[in-house]
């Protein structure tokens, strides 16, 4: 029994010492001195370490084992531009909000990544991917409020690149270690470093050592020397601040980060004295470049290509943001060049300022190799000005450049004038009524439009022509004789010939009288594609705008058309007899200054709200259009009195003067 004190307290007995946690902490410390009762005994100590050090561990050893290396690289450091090439393999544009260009390592010339190694991080090859004495020194920064930047190993670099954000934080920089200490175990010495080549900045808008070459120097990593490496090098500690483009302190700053990089790589025997005395003169970086922009036409060029790559492979639209891809396209520099130019010459009359009608004039233009590559467009005035393209529009008549279409129809399949009769053929020399407002007739009588009234035939100028043969018809441009063609053929007939050229379904007109003589409104680019079976003895390739694409040099798939046989071979050769007598004799004189053995048709709307040349030589198609609309609604406005013309001007005028220039300068070629 324990002994009671008065009023019930517990007593202690003798001989016993009863646990009082209070007491025991005993601090401050009880019979000392002044001074030494505030410091703690070696018990109290090693107490305190205790309560410390084995919680901190644990946490420490839960910490590592559940940080794990991500799976999925940090979309920004994977991220890559994606450039475009212009046919003959020069550099047309990059596209992307990161300039990057992944490179093998052995692309990267040994002094160069000596370099790297001496400035950033000089035992890479032997540490485990963190160093204990940095990351001790960066966290004494942190806290003192110094530099957070300092204490990292080349793997912690990347890591911080790839995986984690730039944030300097406590909780930052110990995952930055753990994942570090694991993706050095996981992976080779020199797939982490060729990692942190690929993923560092390098400043002037570059990430990785290719585009770095690329923009101080204009050279390819594989063709620097161990000096520009140095600065190169001299670059991973700020760009902003040792870029000497920017200003003479950077200068000064990389001149002697430069010079510390040359010897301290003799120092880690990464180059030998006899070659750093060598390097005594500063590598002066080349003005900083104008990056390839998307003004011009060449923002209307990459978006088509963008587009085929997009439909045309299995890299989806994802994938192509991530970038690292380069396409090689079909559009030929000179060519494109030339097309603006005939464009910009033959517009210099238009005055938007002081004459209503030529506000909203816009142009679309588009050349097309016989075997289907796009060489030229033009799109606009400026892509960035005016992000629709002119040349790939689908709300525009394409008027009587539509009837060499109807011919070919008409020559292939012949006609049914009596319902339930036999198809006839029709040749070049059949003659038809080419006179001004005659009666449109279908088999059961004349054709009723839906305005109750019949309808008729109309010629540009309303002239009557008389009786004109078929071909007469192509050459001189009647427009009577072949919208009552259409109706003989079959409307139906005629869209299934313009859809076997190449004329998308989606483009095609209302099945009436118009439908003859163009009232469906394909592209400037379908257009001049259909017309390639005409020069080509009936056989056609879908339009294209990609050669050959790649990923970091790998090649990938990418579907490219075939020829298909449009038309037989003779009525391919009768309609490109008669476009051919339309530029010797007939509707399509005025391009004949632009060259031999031209074939062209001039187009124009009964409501004139577009006008059109459309034509090719031996190797290009080319098709012209000019409209008038407000991008906004694309309503289309009248052509008449366009840049001061008179009134009886044909609105096919303008195209063709763009045409005979621009193909005048192309042609051949």
């Amino acid at each position: 029994m324990r002994a009671q004190r008065a009023g019930g307290a517990e007593q202690e007995k003798p001989g016993r010492r009863r646990w009082r946690p209070l007491r025991r902490i005993d601090y401050p410390r009880r019979g000392r001195g002044r001074i030494r009762r505030w410091l703690p005994s070696w018990r109290q100590l090693l107490s305190a370490a205790v309560l410390v050090i084995v919680p901190l561990t644990g946490w420490l050893a839960w910490f590592f084992a559940t940080t794990e290396v991500p799976d999925d690289l940090n979309a920004f450091a994977t991220q890559q531009n994606n450039v475009y090439f212009w046919a003959d393999g020069t550099e047309m544009a990059r596209v992307g909000e990161t300039n990057r260009q992944e490179v093998p390592l052995d692309q990267v010339p040994k002094p160069v990544r000596g370099a790297v190694l001496a400035a950033e991080n000089a035992t890479f090859y032997s540490d485990p991917g963190v160093s204990l004495k940095g990351i001790g020194r960066a966290v004494w920064q942190m806290v003192s409020g110094g530099d957070t930047q300092g204490g990292s190993t080349i793997t912690q670099q990347y890591v911080k690149n790839i995986y984690l954000n730039q944030h300097q934080d406590y909780s930052r920089k110990l995952r930055e270690a753990v994942i570090a200490i694991k993706l050095d175990d996981r992976m080779t010495k020199g797939d982490i470093l060729a990692g942190y080549l690929n993923t560092s900045w390098f400043g002037r808008g570059s990430y990785g050592i290719e585009r770095a070459a690329a923009a101080y120097y204009g050279k390819d990593v594989s063709q620097l020397d161990p000096s520009e490496g140095a600065f190169l090098a001299a670059l991973l500690k700020g760009a902003g601040q040792y870029d000497p483009a920017l200003s003479q302190e950077n200068r000064e700053r990389a001149e002697e980060r430069w010079s510390w990089i040359l010897d301290r790589m003799v120092e880690v025997g990464q180059l030998s004295a006899a070659e750093r005395a060598r390097y005594t003169v500063f590598p002066e970086p080349k003005p900083q470049p104008k990056s390839a922009g998307l003004g011009g036409q060449v923002g209307y060029l990459v978006d088509m290509a963008r587009s085929y790559v997009e439909t045309h492979s299995d890299i989806t639209q994802a994938q192509l943001d991530l970038g690292g891809h380069q396409i090689v396209t079909t559009f030929e520099k000179p060519k494109v060049e030339a097309l603006a130019v005939a464009v910009q010459e033959a517009t210099k009359g238009l005055d938007p300022d002081n004459r209503e009608v030529d506000k909203l004039v816009k142009v679309g233009a588009a050349s097309v190799a016989l075997d289907g590559r796009i060489v030229a467009l033009y799109g606009g005035p400026n892509y960035l000005k005016q992000g629709f393209n002119n040349a790939n529009t689908s709300t525009v008549p394409v008027g009587s450049a539509f009837t060499p279409l109807v011919y070919a129809a008409g020559l292939s399949q012949g006609v049914q004038r009596e319902r339930g009769g036999n198809r006839t053929p029709v040749t070049p020399a059949t003659p038809y009524n080419g006179d001004n407002g005659v009666n449109v007739m279908t088999p059961e009588g004349p054709y009723w439009g839906r305005d109750g009234k019949i309808a008729k035939t109309a010629n540009d100028g309303k002239r009557n022509w008389g009786p004109v043969t078929l071909r007469g018809a192509v050459e001189q441009s009647v427009n009577g004789p072949m919208m009552q063609l259409g109706m003989d053929i079959g409307l139906d007939r005629v869209q299934k010939t313009a859809t076997d050229l190449g004329l998308l379904p989606g483009s095609m007109g209302e099945l009436v009288p118009a439908f003859g003589v163009g009232n469906s409104t394909p592209s400037a680019i379908r257009t001049a594609d259909a017309y390639t079976a005409f020069a080509a003895g009936g056989s056609r390739t879908d339009p294209y705008s990609v050669l050959r694409i790649t990923r970091n040099g790998a090649p990938l798939a990418l579907q490219l058309p075939t020829a298909a046989q449009a038309l037989p071979a003779p009525v391919a050769g009768e309609v490109d007899a008669a476009l051919k007598g339309a530029v010797r004799n007939g509707s399509a004189a005025a391009v004949a200054e632009a060259g031999p053995g031209l074939a062209a048709k001039p187009g124009t709307t009964a409501d004139r709200t577009a006008g059109w040349t459309v034509g090719y030589d031996g190797q290009l198609s080319t098709a012209v259009t000019v409209f008038r609309a407000d991008l906004r609604d694309m309503k289309l406005l009248p052509l008449e009195g366009v840049g001061g013309a008179a009134p009886d001007t044909p609105d096919s005028a303008l195209p063709t003067r763009i045409w005979t220039s621009y193909m005048k300068a192309a042609g051949g070629r």
